[in-house]
């Protein structure tokens, strides 16, 4: 291939070189246009300066046909407006996003392709402009659908500049058929997941709608919240797939249930937020608490574990553990910080 483009690259040069030295003998005759050119005769034309000057004579009669080449160019799917006069107010703007919808969704289904994000920007009076991207969760053409998003997106959207100017692109997608596993199930109603989600976000926040994502630290109950994504990843449940390759034993074609003993099963059940306490100590040990959720005088105990972290940086914690067992039998886990008692939670 390599080889069969520098051949071909050397044959144009070549080309361009008799091109320019017949132009140049032209330029000597007298001949400075495709008239003057067209004029002459072919036959002696070609019989001086060979074919390349009879393929430039049949060009300037007209004589020669060459392929035209189609070019597709890409395809943008973008709506935009500027507005007339200054809004205030949404209703103007969701009509225009409404007729943005129904011409980008026509031309989409045209050329069998879907919406897979919508890309909102709006220009105000001082020529600020505020931008918002929308991953669709399930790519579809539905204008209801992709409208009620934007919707509900502006039903909590406020301003301080009055809106001049409105643009809505789509980028598309071919529509593609999703194989589950064993394990795995799709969404009745993707949609309608996330137009909750949009609406909870909204309601309580972006930092508190959404998956508990624990944290890569040791203080209790440090998480943080990530966007939902409906996905089910096989490498979070490696258990499954060695179970699955596990051939079964000789002689057994059932399923045996793994048990546990009874002190296995103990789980710490934990407040939140945490319980204020009230500690009577006796030679610095504890002897009775007491609290909302909890109270007893402590017959047993084991502890003080420390436990403390992020002192490198503005978030830097530490406190100490005790495990409190009460007159009535229950287990609790009681936190200590400086000289403040708290109850973690009980143990179930």
């Amino acid at each position: 291939m390599e080889r069969s483009l520098s051949l071909n690259s050397t044959a144009a040069k070549d080309r361009q070189t008799e091109v320019q030295q017949i132009l140049a003998i032209l330029h000597k005759w007298g001949i400075h246009t495709l008239g003057q050119l067209a004029a002459l005769d072919q036959e002696q034309l070609g019989a001086r300066l060979g074919l390349e000057a009879v393929r430039l004579w049949e060009r300037a009669n007209g004589r020669s046909n060459r392929l035209l080449k189609f070019v597709q160019l890409p395809e943008s799917f973008d709506e935009s407006f500027e507005f007339e006069h200054e809004i205030e107010t949404t209703e103007p703007l969701l009509f225009m996003l409404r007729r943005f919808l129904d011409q980008l969704v026509l031309r989409l289904s045209a050329i069998y392709l879907v919406a897979k994000e919508i890309n909102l920007r709006i220009t105000f009076a001082n020529k600020e402009h505020y931008e918002r991207r929308f991953k669709i969760p399930q790519p579809t053409n539905d204008v209801d659908l992709l409208f009620r998003m934007l919707h509900t997106h502006l039903e909590s959207f406020k301003s301080e500049h009055p809106i001049i100017a409105v643009s809505l692109d789509v980028q598309p997608i071919k529509p593609v058929s999703q194989q589950f596993g064993l394990f795995e199930t799709a969404l009745k109603n993707p949609q309608q997941l996330d137009e909750t989600l949009a609406r909870l976000t909204a309601l309580l926040g972006t930092d508190r709608a959404g998956t508990p994502v624990l944290e890569d630290t040791h203080r209790p109950d440090a998480f943080r919240i990530e966007p939902f994504v409906w996905k089910l990843n096989a490498d979070e449940f490696p258990h499954r797939r060695a179970s699955a390759r596990a051939p079964l034993p000789e002689g057994e074609g059932r399923v045996r249930v793994a048990t546990c003993s009874a002190s296995s099963r103990v789980a710490l059940r934990r407040f939140r937020p945490v319980a204020s306490a009230s500690v009577l100590l006796c030679e610095n040990v504890a002897a009775h608490i007491r609290s909302a959720d909890i109270s007893g005088e402590v017959v047993d105990e084991r502890g003080p574990y420390l436990a403390s972290g992020n002192w490198w940086d503005e978030n830097a914690w530490a406190h100490t553990e005790w495990d409190l067992q009460l007159e009535d039998g229950a287990l609790c886990r009681g936190h200590r910080t400086g000289e403040t008692w708290e109850v973690a939670g009980v143990y179930d």
